[in-house]
């Protein structure tokens, strides 16, 4: 399997039986990928039983979706039914954002590994501690978290020598850049319509309005990503993107690779590479170059050594400039 050959160290899916899609549609879906067109998650038990002997094979866990913000009272003991189901052919790990289906699964007995969704909007260490009686596994933070945001919720929640905690923290890293952060979202990613996250959109500041350049070029040269005069005024020129001959720019879509070393400081330990339904020979490239990032990581002495070796091994002809941490 050439993703698990590039470096990745785990997956995520989504599963939505046929029974549930033909009873409730896209209006109250098992995940927040109510689309049925294209290759983003599973619909039969029967491949949920290949990708357990697959999982076996090459010794990754594979984690499953349950994200929805929320579920109606009827839906709570078939989702547990479906969890009890998937769990006994291997499958522990849950991704949910539902605080009442935590409870519900927690109530009802069934001990998987729960992790807290970026679906979730948590915000603050006190809300996760809260959260954290579940017996949480993981927390994902939403691509909106500060790097201060993360480490106050890491000082308080996690898990340390000889205390109880959650014991691991997750980031968004790379593709899919959401303007809504996820448990702000009201849009449908279903068949029948457009996701408002394809709408075109810039970011602009409440002060002056403009839009794109000026945020970025402030992080490039007040952040000092580079020396002064080290890369041309128009390093990150739209028009220089370094797309390969298949049309390839790692990050196009969302990034977070500059912001390695912080989210490290931060006490982050996964990373997530977002990428259900994309084209398998990106998401390989995606998986090296964040490996390559992380070697180039492990290598730097600081912060200003670790993007400045960034920015010419994987940037060389510029970034997309669409950051997830500015």
């Amino acid at each position: 399997m050439k993703i698990v050959e590039a470096g990745a160290d785990e997956f995520f899916c989504g599963y939505v039986p046929y029974s549930w899609s033909q009873k409730y549609g896209t209006v109250l879906p098992l995940n927040r990928r109510e689309v049925l067109c294209y290759n983003v998650q599973l619909g039969a038990f029967s491949e949920l039983e290949i990708l357990s002997g697959m999982m076996k094979k090459y010794e990754k866990p594979v984690h499953l979706t349950f994200n929805s913000l929320y579920y109606i009272p009827e839906q709570y003991p078939e989702i547990a039914g479906i969890i009890s189901q998937c769990m006994k052919i291997g499958f522990h790990s849950y991704i949910i954002a539902d605080p009442a289906l935590m409870v519900y699964l927690r109530e009802n007995g069934i001990n998987c590994e729960i992790h807290l969704s970026g679906e979730c909007g948590e915000i603050n260490s006190q809300m996760v501690a809260s959260l954290a009686k579940m017996r949480l596994k993981r927390v994902i933070f939403h691509r909106k978290n500060t790097f201060e945001d993360m480490k106050a919720v890491v000082d308080k929640c996690g898990k340390k020598d000889g205390t109880e905690g959650i014991p691991e923290f997750e980031a968004f890293v790379l593709n899919e850049m959401c303007q809504f952060t996820g448990a702000f979202c009201n849009s449908l990613h279903c068949d029948e319509m457009g996701y408002l996250c394809k709408v075109p959109y810039q970011i602009g500041t409440l002060k002056t309005g403009n839009a794109g350049s000026e945020i970025f070029n402030q992080e490039i040269n007040g952040g000092h990503l580079l020396p002064d005069g080290f890369v041309p005024d128009d390093f990150h020129s739209l028009h220089d993107f370094s797309y390969d001959s298949a049309g390839y720019l790692c990050g196009e879509t969302g990034c977070g690779l500059c912001a390695l070393y912080q989210l490290k400081q931060a006490g982050i330990t996964h990373l997530k590479l977002v990428g259900r339904g994309n084209y398998t020979d990106y998401m390989e490239k995606d998986i090296r170059n964040l490996r390559m990032a992380l070697n180039i990581l492990r290598e730097s002495a600081d912060e200003m050594e670790f993007r400045r070796k960034l920015k010419l091994q994987i940037f060389p002809r510029g970034c997309s400039r669409n950051c997830y941490y500015r």
